[in-house]
């Protein structure tokens, strides 16, 4: 992990650079731009507070709150990982024209994506106050579960993106695993709701930690326990060196493949 930010950090700059162009890419010819960032969110959120709060109503008190919460984080991941499993592949005609870093693009499909996240808290905090919901001092927590976060999905892409450079396929399974893995997670329920001898099953999901501190600290204004941290931390530190590793390992031969 420390070759990780040595790298990082040596091409900041071209991983930036990259990102940026990812996200002009993304809202060319749109005449809105990079509102879209904001946008897009926030009309999400306003359909899921009609449907949830007038049409469908769940014992949940505020549910679309509660669903935002874990939502909005989950989006940032399944898109960043839809996103970098392509990065390598689809940089094909330029790594075999220039020496490029190929850690450069699955991290600026991450970087791109994170900011589209950051942006989405806004309107999240706007409909918070629009719907009288507590503005909880706990968000000043949220760093905490970003990091563990971050390096989960960090870890993930550079693991997914590789594999993808030799089985083609890997971009296609990855949509159905998400798919999969959305409903695995306690996302659009609780964990609560699911029968405790079950709960074995749904702790060896990553993402019940790595999730589990957005929804404390925005929907429940509480802080999870020291052994919840370390356990979101540890599951983002554990992907980063599967993913970071494996990549690395055989990134010198990806030319040959691509």
């Amino acid at each position: 992990m420390l070759q990780l930010f040595r790298d990082v950090y040596r091409y900041r700059e071209l991983i930036w650079a990259l990102a940026l162009k990812e996200l002009r890419v993304r809202y060319k010819r749109s005449v809105l731009g990079f509102l879209w960032a904001l946008l897009n969110p926030l009309m999400m959120m306003i359909i899921l507070t009609l449907v949830f709060g007038s049409i469908m109503r769940f014992s949940i008190d505020h549910y679309a709150i509660f669903l935002l919460s874990m939502l909005l984080p989950w989006t940032f991941f399944s898109q960043a990982l839809s996103y970098s499993v392509e990065s390598v592949v689809g940089n094909a005609q330029l790594l075999k024209k220039v020496r490029v870093p190929k850690l450069v693009f699955p991290m600026a499909a991450v970087v791109a994506n994170i900011i589209n996240f950051l942006l989405s808290l806004l309107p999240l905090a706007l409909l918070i106050v629009v719907l009288r919901f507590p503005l909880h001092w706990t968000w000043i927590y949220l760093p905490i579960p970003m990091v563990g976060l971050f390096l989960f999905t960090l870890g993930s892409a550079f693991f997914f993106a590789a594999i993808n450079v030799f089985f083609r396929d890997i971009s296609h399974i990855v949509q159905i695993l998400l798919s999969a893995w959305f409903y695995a997670s306690p996302i659009i329920y609780s964990l609560d709701f699911i029968p405790k001898k079950y709960h074995i099953f749904f702790r060896l999901n990553p993402m019940l930690y790595v999730l589990n501190g957005f929804r404390l600290s925005i929907y429940y204004g509480l802080l999870p326990s020291a052994g919840s941290i370390a356990m979101s931390l540890a599951c983002g530190a554990a992907a980063v060196a599967i993913g970071f590793g494996l990549f690395r390992r055989y990134q010198d031969i990806f030319v040959f493949y691509i």
